[in-house]
């Protein structure tokens, strides 16, 4: 499949030089811990919609759009239009926390949307531009309000790169915030998936809560992703995000949703707690807030608000042109009903995706809500994640003994029972059991299969070895299959040859051979 109609002869070989000679400055003066430059060596000079033209002439379909930045895609009319209007009525651009008619008219636009239950009687602090900023916000919020310094934050979180934010997320290193299970069903802690995963999952909740020896003192909040980006593309169930609520509610524990990536319509709902009826006591929003300016808010309940002037702050929380940009987007989604279509459009990219797990085993799992996708690779011929054998579940049952936490012994059980039941099969068709390992190097291998082919993703997961679509909510029918096309392409030029991709499937060892240094 033919990547684009570049242009021809010479003037494409200088655009091509041209962008080879600012790729390698890029990498000679950067700092290495660029990441998506490294996976999309590309040189964005003009973008409209879905789609970037490169400075080599070849025109690609966007859907990293910014991290789920760009609600409305690169450059839309409305959102050029607001930018517009503000420079040229002679506004300041930046404005400390003043009150400016373009703030009042972003904070009207933004109540207008907040779930019912919140809107009626929330606050809304601006603070840095990221959505990190405002993970800290919030993180200071409940603990001034509280009393309380403990935060409850969940396996595969991602809630930024700011030292509180991080020691939220799943990858922290240096850990002070007490970690829960997420449930889903492909990698279930417990081994089962489905209502009784999630049955377990909030039981484990609540026995952390109120066991006094649990080793962790009641917080001052907890703070979960209706849906895991980063972690891999994992919808929290309804209901399980309904106990949450009740959970927290009932020890007056604040719940903070994160939205900073799921919010704006991306999930089939301008807020994706809306699919649970939840209504949060805090909530941070940013990415798409800002119509793609950098934008950051925190809006809670308004009793939460003890804070003392000047007790949280930032220089940049006055961007006017952000704040302009972000009421065009909020409104235009809104007036034009694109979290409902978001949803009807993801679904049915679902359906076609699913497909793929049908007929590669190298396809492990297709999941996601709305226009927040993602597709999970494998390695069939490998052996199985840690958590399967019998030694690391006894590790387990001696926790639960010590702990006097009948969920644990639960989760043991269902482990056992859900690891002799979910079988796959192997590259070769062989049965074994329970999730296959994660693949990473067949994700990148797809990742730029994508990219040969004109189509820019994202990856994501606990092993990076998941492939995730993140298309803008303008999306039309035909691009959408245009984009279904080139990933399926991609996948299957990669499942039929991973060797050619610079892949090669591990081996599944014998039944019962354990390697020396196991």
């Amino acid at each position: 499949m033919a990547v684009t109609e570049p242009v021809t002869g010479e003037t494409f070989g200088g655009a091509r030089a041209a962008q080879e000679g600012i790729l390698r400055r890029q990498s000679a003066r950067e700092s290495r811990a660029r990441t998506y430059a490294r996976a999309l060596p590309i040189v964005p000079v003009r973008a409209r919609g879905l789609t970037i033209e490169g400075a080599d002439g070849r025109r690609y379909l966007d859907c990293l759009s910014g991290a789920g930045t760009l609600a409305l895609g690169h450059n839309h009319p409305v959102v050029l239009e607001a930018i517009r209007k503000v420079l040229d009525s002679g506004a300041p651009l930046s404005v400390l926390d003043l009150a400016t008619p373009v703030k009042d008219a972003f904070i009207t636009e933004l109540f207008r949307t907040l779930p019912p239950g919140l809107a009626d009687h929330a606050r809304v602090q601006f603070c840095g531009p990221a959505g990190t900023d405002a993970v800290e916000a919030a993180f200071k919020l409940v603990r001034a309000a509280t009393g309380r310094t403990g935060i409850l934050a969940f396996t595969g979180a991602y809630h930024g790169m700011t030292t509180g934010a991080l020691a939220a997320s799943g990858g922290a290193g240096d850990v002070r915030v007490a970690r829960l299970p997420y449930p889903q069903d492909y990698r279930c802690p417990f081994g089962v998936g489905g209502p009784r995963g999630a049955e377990l999952a909030a039981r484990w909740t609540e026995t952390v809560l109120d066991d006094p020896k649990s080793g962790v003192p009641l917080p001052a909040g907890m703070i979960l992703e209706p849906v895991q980006g980063e972690g891999g593309v994992i919808p929290a169930p309804d209901d399980w995000l309904r106990r949450m609520r009740r959970i927290t509610a009932d020890r007056s524990v604040p719940l903070i949703a994160d939205e900073i990536q799921t919010g704006v319509g991306r999930t089939g709902a301008f807020w994706a707690v809306e699919h649970s009826g939840v209504t949060p006591d805090v909530m941070v929003l940013s990415k798409a807030i800002g119509g793609s300016l950098p934008l950051a808010v925190v809006v809670y309940r308004d009793d939460l608000d003890v804070w003392e002037p000047g007790a949280h702050a930032g220089t940049f929380r006055g961007n006017q042109l952000a704040m302009a940009a972000g009421t065009a987007t909020l409104a235009h989604v809104r007036e034009n009903a694109l979290a409902e279509r978001a949803g009807l459009l993801g679904a049915r990219m679902l359906s076609q995706l699913r497909r793929l797990q049908d007929d590669f085993a190298c396809v492990g799992d297709v999941r996601g809500r709305g226009l927040m996708i993602g597709v999970e690779l494998v390695d069939p011929e490998g052996e199985g994640p840690p958590g399967e054998t019998d030694d690391q579940v006894g590790e387990t049952d001696d926790h639960a003994r010590d702990t006097g936490a009948q969920v644990g012994r639960d989760a043991v059980a269902a482990a056992r029972s859900g690891a002799e039941s979910a079988a796959q099969t192997g590259w070769d068709g062989a049965p074994r059991h329970g999730p296959s390992p994660a693949a990473p190097e067949l994700a990148s291998a797809v990742q730029r299969a994508c990219l040969e082919r004109g189509l820019i993703v994202e990856l994501g997961g606990r092993h990076a070895g998941v492939v995730r679509l993140l298309p803008p909510l303008t999306i039309t029918d035909e691009q959408a299959d245009a984009v279904l096309d080139r990933l399926a392409d991609a996948v299957t030029a990669v499942a039929r040859d991973p060797a050619a991709h610079g892949h090669v499937p591990r081996r599944r060892r014998p039944e019962g051979r354990r390697e020396p240094d196991d």
